[in-house]
């Protein structure tokens, strides 16, 4: 008999994610933005001028799902997209000063989600070390490739 839902830790990180996204769905609402969105903003908050495939890779995605996020995103006014000078099969990305500016207005969901979950920065920070530890040993130590 299989253990009961609430002692399986894959239904616990996911039962988390979720509340996760209910916590930041009203703020992302306001700024406009789907939480796939809001990961491309931070993807590219950490190296601007990714490619669609490094986005993808980043986030573990499919460079299928990018595209269309990233087009929303162009429309926006959140980024531009052009095709790269040293490879015409890439397409890059870079936030603009719109995109930046929602970049830093997104803090507020770090700060409510650590305002709501009772724990102080540095619990959160430290189960967040534990859960990619975790990630990492499944993943057997390689970077997965989301194809």
């Amino acid at each position: 008999m299989p253990l009961p839902l609430d002692n399986q830790l894959c239904f616990t990180l996911y039962a988390t994610s979720m509340a996760i996204n209910r916590t930041y769905k009203p703020m992302l609402d306001e700024m406009g933005i789907t939480y796939p969105q809001y990961l491309v903003l931070n993807a590219l908050g950490e190296a601007d001028g990714m490619s669609v495939g490094s986005i993808a890779h980043r986030l573990a995605l499919e460079s299928s799902t990018i595209t269309p996020l990233v087009k929303r995103m162009e429309q926006a006014g959140l980024v531009t997209r052009q095709r790269s000078q040293a490879d015409e099969r890439q397409v890059q990305v870079d936030l603009t000063p719109s995109g930046r500016a929602l970049l830093v207005q997104c803090n507020c969901l770090n700060e409510t989600l650590i305002e709501r979950s009772g724990m102080k920065l540095a619990e959160l920070d430290a189960l967040n070390r534990q859960i990619q530890a975790l990630r990492d040993a499944l993943n057997g130590g390689l970077e997965v490739d989301p194809a």
